[in-house]
């Protein structure tokens, strides 16, 4: 056996994080780890990685135990991590950025010998059918080749056994296939994959075996040939999981949202949204699907203030809103669930009460005049802890401390739990596990039955063909389509992703 993981247990304060979990995977296999967030999956990697010290138990490469204190211990011994959020510096050329850290040196000076470097990033380029041109700079490459980028840094320092984390998430949907066929050439050159993951169908099509992580211990395993997506959720969560969507036909009513050919720059100046012009009605659910970066974001941020626009307009309700204020926007009754949780939807360091009134904290009943009102906001926050099922120990717990689904949670029921009329949901289910997701999307549905109208943004072609009334694709900062969602297929879409339109 290649790799043992075994009885691994990890505590944090009040927290069993990893409770005596074993797992195993041999040379040129792909073991697939499914599991909730908070199931333990990040905190066994940071160990097997370096990162973290088990409490007890044992990490058996080859047979033999081995013990890391750090990252750079577990590299040499050839496990290779890549991460979610890719370590790379844009500045950088593909070459530096793979190097950099394990550097080949020459001369007297020891100075970096490129001409090296270079050689070996092309041979293994060629080896693993990874194509990257080793003279671009990172800041140029798609993100899908920024990925490939980050799996030949893993193979440049000679690893063997590779750790991909949520490998999929910002890739199209032909990016996934050409990533599925670069795993596969990996394995069949004897490197040990573990692939993190929660899209069960990913992790049915590519592992050749399925462990399942639940609240810090092995729930269950199974092989991609005898498993269902019905199980593998079952396992993940402890129950049944309704795995559509299920909501009636759409009833549009008056147009609540009109975008009129609108231009806005992002944080370098870059023109990145082109003349965008849509229109969102009551009743109904527009899904915006794109691959990451091709404007959405900075669309987003306009029709909620967060952003300046060059030009166009922007009309919620009847009022133009095209150089309001974020609070105006928000006191017009739009809910904004924002892409980063962490970074636009939290505040870590407060509590979980003081997060549920961070856009209602200047109203009634949470305060008047200068004055918080302490009860009306801890009874609002245990209401909407009970309601949208948030798993915290208390309301006075720090949000930064929650697990990401509960984080979303904690955001949707802020966001929900007032009168609305426009919901504006970028990536409301990234890095969620089945249970939070489903949980998610059935709420969003009821604002949608509620009369809100809904317009959601992501990557996620399941989720946009799951949840969209229609289906607007946006690539290269325009709408280069738009479907409705009966007509819609996961080729149709993926292919207008991909800019053939």
């Amino acid at each position: 056996m290649r790799l043992e993981l075994k009885d691994i247990t990890k505590r944090f304060p009040g927290v069993l994080a990893n409770d005596r979990i074993s797992i195993s995977a041999d040379r040129g296999e792909v073991l697939g780890l499914l599991g909730e967030n908070g199931a333990g999956k990040s905190t066994l990697m940071n160990i097997l990685s370096g990162l973290y010290r088990p409490d007890s138990g044992e990490i058996i490469i080859d047979g033999t135990a081995r013990t890391f204190h750090d990252p750079r211990e577990a590299i040499a011994a050839g496990i290779g991590m890549v991460h979610q959020h890719f370590q790379l510096v844009p500045v950088f050329d593909v070459v530096e950025a793979v190097a950099l850290g394990a550097e080949d040196t020459t001369g007297p000076w020891r100075t970096f010998d490129r001409k090296t470097a270079r050689k070996k990033v092309m041979d293994l380029s060629a080896q693993y059918n990874l194509n990257v041109n080793p003279d671009a700079r990172i800041e140029d490459l798609p993100v899908g080749v920024r990925q490939r980028v980050e799996i030949l840094k893993a193979l440049y320092r000679k690893s063997d056994i590779l750790v991909l984390d949520e490998p999929s998430a910002v890739l199209t949907p032909f990016e996934t296939e050409e990533l599925f066929g670069i795993i596969r050439g990996l394995a069949a050159a004897g490197t040990t994959v573990i692939f993190i993951t929660h899209k069960l169908n990913e992790v049915i099509e590519v592992a050749d075996n399925i462990t399942v992580l639940r609240r810090g211990k092995v729930a269950g395993s199974s092989e991609p040939k005898t498993a269902t997506r019905e199980l593998l959720a079952n396992l993940m969560v402890g129950r049944d999981v309704e795995l559509k969507v299920v909501k009636g036909p759409a009833e549009p009513k008056d147009v609540v949202l009109s975008v009129k050919d609108l231009f806005v720059r992002d944080d370098r100046e870059h023109l990145t949204v082109k003349g965008v012009s849509l229109d969102l009605r009551a009743g109904e659910i527009v899904a915006l699907a794109g691959v990451q970066g091709n404007g959405q974001t900075e669309l987003v941020e306009a029709i909620v203030g967060l952003r300046g626009v060059d030009s166009g307009t922007i009309v919620i309700d009847g009022q133009d809103v095209t150089k309001a204020s974020p609070r105006e926007v928000s006191d017009l009754g739009v809910a904004h669930v924002p892409e980063d949780r962490m970074r636009d939807g939290l505040i870590g360091a407060m509590t979980v009460a003081e997060n549920f009134i961070l856009d209602t904290y200047h109203r009634e009943p949470y305060s008047k005049g200068i004055r918080l009102n302490r009860k009306a906001i801890d009874e609002g926050a245990q209401l909407g802890v009970k309601h949208y099922d948030v798993r915290t120990p208390s309301i006075d717990t720090h949000a930064g401390s929650l697990s990401g689904g509960n984080q979303q949670k904690v955001v949707v029921a802020r966001e929900f739990s007032r009168p609305v009329k426009l919901v504006v949901a970028a990536q409301p289910t990234r890095g969620l596990d089945v249970g939070s997701i489903e949980y998610i999307h059935k709420r969003i549905v009821e604002q949608r039955d509620q009369g809100a109208a809904v317009l959601i943004v992501s990557t996620e072609l399941d989720e946009v063909l799951a949840v969209g009334d229609r289906i607007a694709v946006m690539q290269g900062g325009q709408i280069v389509g738009v479907v409705e969602g009966e007509e819609a297929t996961y080729e149709k879409v993926g292919m207008l992703m991909g800019g053939v339109h």
